[in-house]
Protein backbone atom coordinates (compact mmCIF):
# COMPACT_ATOMS: atom_id res chain seq x y z
CA UNK A 1 0.00 0.00 0.00
CA UNK A 2 1.46 3.35 -1.16
CA UNK A 3 1.32 6.18 1.36
CA UNK A 4 -0.09 9.42 -0.04
CA UNK A 5 1.59 12.69 0.71
CA UNK A 6 -0.22 14.78 3.21
CA UNK A 7 -1.02 18.14 1.50
CA UNK A 8 -1.07 19.85 4.87
CA UNK A 9 2.42 18.68 5.75
CA UNK A 10 4.94 21.61 6.10
CA UNK A 11 8.09 21.42 3.94
CA UNK A 12 11.28 22.40 5.81
CA UNK A 13 12.65 25.84 4.88
CA UNK A 14 16.09 24.43 3.93
CA UNK A 15 14.41 22.04 1.51
CA UNK A 16 12.48 24.91 -0.14
CA UNK A 17 15.71 26.88 -0.70
CA UNK A 18 17.46 23.90 -2.26
CA UNK A 19 14.53 23.37 -4.63
CA UNK A 20 14.57 27.07 -5.65
CA UNK A 21 18.35 27.05 -6.27
CA UNK A 22 18.04 23.96 -8.43
CA UNK A 23 15.37 25.65 -10.56
CA UNK A 24 17.57 28.75 -11.04
CA UNK A 25 20.60 26.67 -11.94
CA UNK A 26 18.64 24.69 -14.50
CA UNK A 27 17.05 27.78 -16.13
CA UNK A 28 18.46 28.19 -19.68
CA UNK A 29 17.69 31.96 -19.79
CA UNK A 30 20.39 33.08 -17.31
CA UNK A 31 23.74 31.66 -18.50
CA UNK A 32 25.47 35.04 -18.80
CA UNK A 33 24.91 35.95 -15.16
CA UNK A 34 26.85 32.90 -14.16
CA UNK A 35 29.54 32.82 -16.83
CA UNK A 36 30.03 36.64 -16.91
CA UNK A 37 30.65 38.94 -19.91
CA UNK A 38 32.59 37.85 -22.97
CA UNK A 39 35.95 39.57 -23.72
CA UNK A 40 34.44 41.55 -26.63
CA UNK A 41 31.59 42.79 -24.43
CA UNK A 42 34.08 43.77 -21.72
CA UNK A 43 36.11 45.77 -24.27
CA UNK A 44 32.96 47.47 -25.54
CA UNK A 45 31.87 48.45 -22.04
CA UNK A 46 35.37 49.75 -21.24
CA UNK A 47 35.51 51.85 -24.42
CA UNK A 48 32.01 53.18 -23.77
CA UNK A 49 32.92 54.12 -20.21
CA UNK A 50 36.09 55.94 -21.31
CA UNK A 51 34.21 57.84 -24.00
CA UNK A 52 31.61 58.94 -21.48
CA UNK A 53 34.28 60.20 -19.11
CA UNK A 54 36.13 62.03 -21.90
CA UNK A 55 32.98 63.69 -23.25
CA UNK A 56 31.56 64.81 -19.93
CA UNK A 57 34.94 66.02 -18.64
CA UNK A 58 35.58 68.08 -21.78
CA UNK A 59 35.35 71.85 -21.39
CA UNK A 60 32.94 73.35 -23.92
CA UNK A 61 32.96 77.14 -23.85
CA UNK A 62 31.21 79.43 -26.29
CA UNK A 63 30.82 83.16 -26.81
CA UNK A 64 27.46 84.61 -27.70
CA UNK A 65 25.24 84.42 -24.65
CA UNK A 66 21.64 85.41 -25.34
CA UNK A 67 22.30 85.75 -29.09
CA UNK A 68 21.65 82.02 -29.51
CA UNK A 69 18.32 82.22 -27.72
CA UNK A 70 16.81 84.48 -30.37
CA UNK A 71 14.34 83.09 -32.92
CA UNK A 72 16.59 83.49 -35.95
CA UNK A 73 19.74 82.16 -34.22
CA UNK A 74 19.68 78.85 -36.09
CA UNK A 75 19.07 80.53 -39.46
CA UNK A 76 21.92 83.02 -39.02
CA UNK A 77 24.34 80.32 -37.91
CA UNK A 78 23.57 78.21 -40.97
CA UNK A 79 23.38 80.92 -43.67
CA UNK A 80 26.86 81.85 -44.97
CA UNK A 81 27.28 85.11 -46.92
CA UNK A 82 27.20 84.94 -50.71
CA UNK A 83 30.97 85.55 -51.08
CA UNK A 84 32.03 82.80 -48.64
CA UNK A 85 34.47 80.33 -50.19
CA UNK A 86 35.96 77.18 -48.75
CA UNK A 87 38.82 76.47 -49.08
CA UNK A 88 40.26 79.94 -48.70
CA UNK A 89 41.62 80.45 -52.19
CA UNK A 90 44.27 83.16 -52.48
CA UNK A 91 43.69 86.32 -54.48
CA UNK A 92 45.90 86.91 -57.52
CA UNK A 93 47.39 90.00 -55.87
CA UNK A 94 48.43 87.91 -52.86
CA UNK A 95 50.13 85.35 -55.09
CA UNK A 96 52.01 88.07 -56.91
CA UNK A 97 53.15 89.55 -53.59
CA UNK A 98 54.45 86.15 -52.52
CA UNK A 99 56.23 85.43 -55.78
CA UNK A 100 57.91 88.84 -55.77
CA UNK A 101 59.61 88.24 -52.42
CA UNK A 102 62.25 85.85 -51.19
CA UNK A 103 60.24 84.26 -48.38
CA UNK A 104 60.53 81.10 -46.32
CA UNK A 105 58.11 78.31 -47.30
CA UNK A 106 55.92 79.05 -44.28
CA UNK A 107 55.64 82.79 -44.97
CA UNK A 108 55.12 82.16 -48.68
CA UNK A 109 52.24 79.80 -47.86
CA UNK A 110 50.48 82.57 -45.95
CA UNK A 111 50.16 84.61 -49.14
CA UNK A 112 48.22 81.73 -50.71
CA UNK A 113 45.45 82.24 -48.16
CA UNK A 114 43.08 85.11 -48.67
CA UNK A 115 41.75 87.31 -45.88
CA UNK A 116 38.13 87.04 -44.79
CA UNK A 117 35.60 89.76 -45.49
CA UNK A 118 33.77 91.28 -42.54
CA UNK A 119 30.59 89.33 -43.33
CA UNK A 120 32.50 86.07 -43.65
CA UNK A 121 34.31 86.73 -40.39
CA UNK A 122 31.04 87.38 -38.55
CA UNK A 123 29.46 84.25 -39.99
CA UNK A 124 32.34 81.92 -39.09
CA UNK A 125 32.60 83.23 -35.53
CA UNK A 126 28.84 82.88 -35.13
CA UNK A 127 28.93 79.40 -36.66
CA UNK A 128 31.77 78.18 -34.44
CA UNK A 129 30.14 79.35 -31.24
CA UNK A 130 26.68 78.17 -32.31
CA UNK A 131 28.03 74.64 -32.82
CA UNK A 132 29.60 74.67 -29.37
CA UNK A 133 26.33 75.95 -27.91
CA UNK A 134 24.43 73.10 -29.62
CA UNK A 135 26.92 70.49 -28.38
CA UNK A 136 26.66 71.78 -24.83
CA UNK A 137 22.85 71.73 -24.96
CA UNK A 138 22.77 68.16 -26.26
CA UNK A 139 25.29 66.96 -23.69
CA UNK A 140 23.31 68.52 -20.83
CA UNK A 141 20.34 66.32 -21.75
CA UNK A 142 22.31 63.07 -21.51
CA UNK A 143 22.88 60.86 -18.48
CA UNK A 144 26.66 60.61 -17.87
CA UNK A 145 26.23 56.92 -16.97
CA UNK A 146 23.80 55.91 -19.74
CA UNK A 147 24.81 57.93 -22.80
CA UNK A 148 24.95 55.69 -25.87
CA UNK A 149 27.76 55.56 -28.43
CA UNK A 150 25.45 57.03 -31.08
CA UNK A 151 24.52 60.01 -28.90
CA UNK A 152 28.15 60.73 -28.04
CA UNK A 153 29.30 60.45 -31.66
CA UNK A 154 26.68 63.01 -32.64
CA UNK A 155 28.05 65.53 -30.12
CA UNK A 156 31.65 64.76 -31.11
CA UNK A 157 30.72 65.41 -34.74
CA UNK A 158 29.32 68.83 -33.87
CA UNK A 159 32.47 69.72 -31.92
CA UNK A 160 34.67 68.50 -34.79
CA UNK A 161 32.84 70.84 -37.17
CA UNK A 162 33.38 73.70 -34.70
CA UNK A 163 37.13 72.93 -34.75
CA UNK A 164 37.10 73.04 -38.56
CA UNK A 165 35.53 76.51 -38.51
CA UNK A 166 38.06 77.58 -35.90
CA UNK A 167 40.89 76.43 -38.18
CA UNK A 168 39.49 78.63 -40.97
CA UNK A 169 39.52 81.68 -38.69
CA UNK A 170 43.06 80.98 -37.49
CA UNK A 171 44.46 80.31 -40.96
CA UNK A 172 43.02 83.50 -42.42
CA UNK A 173 44.71 85.61 -39.70
CA UNK A 174 48.22 84.10 -39.59
CA UNK A 175 49.60 86.99 -41.63
CA UNK A 176 48.50 89.36 -38.87
CA UNK A 177 50.83 87.55 -36.45
CA UNK A 178 53.77 87.94 -38.83
CA UNK A 179 53.19 91.67 -39.30
CA UNK A 180 53.10 92.23 -35.52
CA UNK A 181 56.09 89.97 -34.85
CA UNK A 182 58.25 92.10 -37.15
CA UNK A 183 57.85 95.02 -34.74
CA UNK A 184 59.02 92.94 -31.75
CA UNK A 185 61.93 91.15 -33.39
CA UNK A 186 65.03 91.31 -31.16
CA UNK A 187 68.26 89.30 -30.71
CA UNK A 188 67.00 87.47 -27.61
CA UNK A 189 64.30 85.66 -29.63
CA UNK A 190 64.39 84.25 -33.12
CA UNK A 191 61.74 85.42 -35.56
CA UNK A 192 60.34 81.88 -35.80
CA UNK A 193 59.95 81.73 -32.01
CA UNK A 194 58.04 85.00 -32.03
CA UNK A 195 55.70 83.77 -34.75
CA UNK A 196 55.10 80.54 -32.83
CA UNK A 197 54.24 82.49 -29.67
CA UNK A 198 52.05 84.87 -31.66
CA UNK A 199 50.13 81.96 -33.17
CA UNK A 200 49.34 80.69 -29.68
CA UNK A 201 47.98 84.13 -28.74
CA UNK A 202 45.96 84.17 -31.97
CA UNK A 203 44.34 80.81 -31.14
CA UNK A 204 43.32 82.08 -27.70
CA UNK A 205 41.92 85.25 -29.28
CA UNK A 206 39.73 83.22 -31.64
CA UNK A 207 38.29 81.41 -28.61
CA UNK A 208 37.61 84.62 -26.66
CA UNK A 209 36.45 87.04 -29.38
CA UNK A 210 32.88 88.31 -28.94
CA UNK A 211 31.50 88.54 -32.47
CA UNK A 212 28.17 89.87 -31.19
CA UNK A 213 29.71 93.31 -30.57
CA UNK A 214 30.19 93.78 -34.34
CA UNK A 215 33.91 94.68 -34.20
CA UNK A 216 36.57 93.35 -36.57
CA UNK A 217 38.56 90.49 -35.16
CA UNK A 218 41.90 92.01 -36.25
CA UNK A 219 41.44 94.91 -33.81
CA UNK A 220 40.92 92.56 -30.87
CA UNK A 221 43.63 90.10 -31.93
CA UNK A 222 46.26 92.81 -32.52
CA UNK A 223 45.92 94.04 -28.96
CA UNK A 224 46.04 90.49 -27.54
CA UNK A 225 49.10 89.48 -29.59
CA UNK A 226 50.99 92.67 -28.79
CA UNK A 227 50.27 92.23 -25.10
CA UNK A 228 51.61 88.67 -25.32
CA UNK A 229 54.79 89.88 -27.03
CA UNK A 230 55.25 92.61 -24.39
CA UNK A 231 55.08 89.95 -21.66
CA UNK A 232 57.68 87.82 -23.46
CA UNK A 233 59.97 90.83 -23.89
CA UNK A 234 59.57 91.80 -20.23
CA UNK A 235 60.43 88.27 -19.05
CA UNK A 236 63.45 88.22 -21.34
CA UNK A 237 64.73 91.51 -19.88
CA UNK A 238 64.23 90.21 -16.35
CA UNK A 239 66.20 87.09 -17.20
CA UNK A 240 69.05 89.08 -18.73
CA UNK A 241 69.16 91.47 -15.78
CA UNK A 242 69.32 88.55 -13.38
CA UNK A 243 72.42 87.04 -14.98
CA UNK A 244 74.16 90.09 -16.44
CA UNK A 245 74.78 93.51 -14.93
CA UNK A 246 74.85 96.78 -16.81
CA UNK A 247 78.58 97.01 -16.17
CA UNK A 248 79.25 94.07 -18.48
CA UNK A 249 80.13 95.04 -22.05
CA UNK A 250 77.52 94.89 -24.74
CA UNK A 251 78.05 91.87 -27.01
CA UNK A 252 80.84 92.67 -29.40
CA UNK A 253 78.94 93.24 -32.61
CA UNK A 254 82.15 94.09 -34.44
CA UNK A 255 83.25 90.45 -34.13
CA UNK A 256 79.97 89.04 -35.39
CA UNK A 257 79.84 88.02 -39.02
CA UNK A 258 77.20 90.09 -40.73
CA UNK A 259 74.88 88.29 -43.10
CA UNK A 260 74.29 90.49 -46.14
CA UNK A 261 73.30 87.66 -48.46
CA UNK A 262 69.70 88.84 -48.45
CA UNK A 263 70.64 92.45 -49.27
CA UNK A 264 72.38 93.78 -52.34
CA UNK A 265 75.45 96.06 -52.07
CA UNK A 266 73.28 99.04 -53.05
CA UNK A 267 70.81 98.21 -50.29
CA UNK A 268 73.63 97.93 -47.73
CA UNK A 269 75.01 101.30 -48.83
CA UNK A 270 71.54 102.80 -48.54
CA UNK A 271 71.18 101.54 -44.98
CA UNK A 272 74.60 102.87 -43.97
CA UNK A 273 73.80 106.28 -45.44
CA UNK A 274 70.41 106.36 -43.74
CA UNK A 275 71.87 105.34 -40.38
CA UNK A 276 74.57 108.00 -40.69
CA UNK A 277 71.86 110.56 -41.35
CA UNK A 278 69.97 109.39 -38.25
CA UNK A 279 73.11 109.66 -36.10
CA UNK A 280 73.85 113.23 -37.27
CA UNK A 281 70.32 114.18 -36.21
CA UNK A 282 71.20 113.33 -32.60
CA UNK A 283 72.88 115.64 -30.12
CA UNK A 284 76.67 115.38 -29.90
CA UNK A 285 76.67 113.56 -26.58
CA UNK A 286 73.93 111.18 -27.78
CA UNK A 287 75.99 110.34 -30.87
CA UNK A 288 79.06 109.68 -28.77
CA UNK A 289 77.24 107.33 -26.40
CA UNK A 290 75.46 105.35 -29.12
CA UNK A 291 78.68 104.87 -31.11
CA UNK A 292 80.71 103.87 -28.04
CA UNK A 293 78.09 101.66 -26.42
CA UNK A 294 77.49 99.49 -29.50
CA UNK A 295 80.97 99.54 -30.99
CA UNK A 296 79.95 101.48 -34.10
CA UNK A 297 83.13 103.56 -33.81
CA UNK A 298 85.29 100.49 -34.46
CA UNK A 299 86.39 100.03 -30.84
CA UNK A 300 85.22 97.48 -28.32
CA UNK A 301 81.78 98.40 -26.85
CA UNK A 302 82.04 100.26 -23.54
CA UNK A 303 80.03 99.91 -20.37
CA UNK A 304 77.89 102.60 -18.75
CA UNK A 305 80.52 102.95 -16.02
CA UNK A 306 83.39 103.41 -18.48
CA UNK A 307 81.52 106.09 -20.40
CA UNK A 308 80.44 107.77 -17.17
CA UNK A 309 84.06 108.01 -16.03
CA UNK A 310 85.17 109.46 -19.38
CA UNK A 311 82.34 112.01 -19.51
CA UNK A 312 82.37 112.88 -15.82
CA UNK A 313 78.84 111.72 -14.99
CA UNK A 314 77.31 108.72 -13.25
CA UNK A 315 76.47 105.55 -15.16
CA UNK A 316 72.74 106.12 -14.61
CA UNK A 317 72.98 109.39 -16.52
CA UNK A 318 74.64 107.55 -19.43
CA UNK A 319 71.80 105.04 -19.41
CA UNK A 320 69.21 107.85 -19.57
CA UNK A 321 70.94 109.52 -22.50
CA UNK A 322 71.17 106.20 -24.36
CA UNK A 323 67.46 105.51 -23.82
CA UNK A 324 66.57 108.96 -25.17
CA UNK A 325 68.85 108.50 -28.19
CA UNK A 326 67.43 105.06 -29.03
CA UNK A 327 63.89 106.46 -28.84
CA UNK A 328 64.84 109.20 -31.31
CA UNK A 329 66.41 106.68 -33.70
CA UNK A 330 63.32 104.50 -33.54
CA UNK A 331 61.08 107.47 -34.35
CA UNK A 332 63.26 108.45 -37.31
CA UNK A 333 63.18 104.87 -38.59
CA UNK A 334 59.38 104.81 -38.40
CA UNK A 335 59.10 108.14 -40.22
CA UNK A 336 61.38 106.80 -42.98
CA UNK A 337 59.27 103.61 -43.27
CA UNK A 338 62.47 101.64 -42.74
CA UNK A 339 60.70 98.49 -41.55
CA UNK A 340 58.51 98.36 -44.65
CA UNK A 341 61.48 99.02 -46.92
CA UNK A 342 63.54 96.19 -45.42
CA UNK A 343 60.47 93.92 -45.43
CA UNK A 344 60.09 94.49 -49.17
CA UNK A 345 63.77 93.57 -49.70
CA UNK A 346 63.46 90.40 -47.67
Amino acid sequence: MIALADPNRQIPKSQKLSQRNSRIASSPSEPKKILGLSPSEKRRKTILSKKRIALFDRDIEYIGGDVFLEKDADLLANSPPADAKIPLEGFSSDKKAASGRSLSPYLASLYQTRLLSKDEEQFYFRRMNWLKFQALQKRSRLDPKRATMKQMKQIEGILAEAETVKAILITSNLRLVVSIAKKFNEPSHSFDELISEGNVALMRSVEKFNFALGNRFSTYATYAIQRHFFRISHKSRQYRNRFASDDEPVKDRAEEVSDHESCSPDQVRYLKTLFSKFLHSLETREQQIVLARFGFDGDKPKTFRQLGTEMGVCKERIRQIQTRAIAKLRTMAEEANLERTIGDWL
